[in-house]
């Protein structure tokens, strides 16, 4: 386990009766990792669990070696961001007061941010190039504005560990791509990226994916993994066919 990893181990999750997630183990270390699987897989329930907002029936979540339970919530906070699968739609804060809020867990509630605060907010702001719109409202802004305003709250804690559900949700295909290279960026710096993607050819340029289907985890590896590629064409009834489109990946339908 490395220092800024977060695992989990036998996770069991059961919802209205049902169950959601049936024995999931994994391991994240740093990096960015991309959950993907067809819908209903228990994706954004896995997600909720590794950040502590859904209990699980069974099994335990380690962070940093330690059990997530263990953790002060305020600590916990300082070290894994969260970004929701569904966002706020509307507020009066503006947008840098809405990344501000990204600063909370070091802050506390009642505390002025300090100089160290400011520059963390305009660095994620500066990452997610939506300074334009720092004294618009929330309410105010298109829905792919509000995602990157989002975004950067989540990228404002400076925290090691980065739970992102749907980050790409409503931006344009310019700002998708601006999104992935920001998290192969993060990666790269030693940070725990993980994120839910339904587009399969941006989860293919992760580092890591871990396929998901009906409640449990199918395969888990590297991006270049052809036995992972046999798994995704599979979980989603080969209606895909995935080939080598240069040094990347591409998702080819099956019509």
């Amino acid at each position: 386990m490395t220092a800024h990893g977060l695992s989990a181990a036998g996770i069991d999750v059961v919802r209205g009766g049902r169950p959601v997630l049936h024995g999931v183990s994994l391991a994240l270390a740093p990096g960015w990792t991309a959950i993907v699987g067809p819908n209903g897989a228990g994706k954004s329930t896995l997600l909720r669990v590794l950040v502590g907002l859904q209990a699980a029936e069974r099994g335990t979540v380690l962070l940093e070696g330690r059990a997530l339970s263990s953790w002060h919530d305020a600590e916990r906070a300082r070290r894994i961001a969260w970004l929701a699968q569904q966002g706020e739609a509307g507020g009066e804060l503006s947008a840098r007061e809405t990344v501000m809020l990204g600063r909370v867990p070091h802050l506390g509630l009642f505390a002025s941010p300090g100089a160290a605060d400011e520059a963390a907010v305009q660095r994620a702001m500066a990452a997610t190039a939506c300074e334009g719109w720092a004294h618009r409202r929330l309410h105010e802004l298109s829905g792919g504005e509000r995602q990157r305003v989002l975004l950067a709250r989540a990228l404002a804690v400076e925290s090691p560990v980065l739970l992102l559900d749907e980050p790409t949700t409503h931006l344009d295909p310019p700002h998708q791509v601006a999104v992935v290279r920001l998290l192969q960026r993060l990666g790269a710096e030693g940070r725990t990226v993980v994120s839910v993607l339904h587009d399969l050819p941006l989860a293919l340029m992760a580092d890591r994916l871990v396929v998901m289907a009906d409640g449990r985890v199918q395969a888990q590896g590297s991006r270049d993994d052809a036995a992972l590629h046999d798994n995704l064409v599979q979980v989603f009834g080969g209606a895909i066919r995935i080939a080598r489109a240069g040094a990347s990946w591409m998702v080819v339908p099956q019509l």
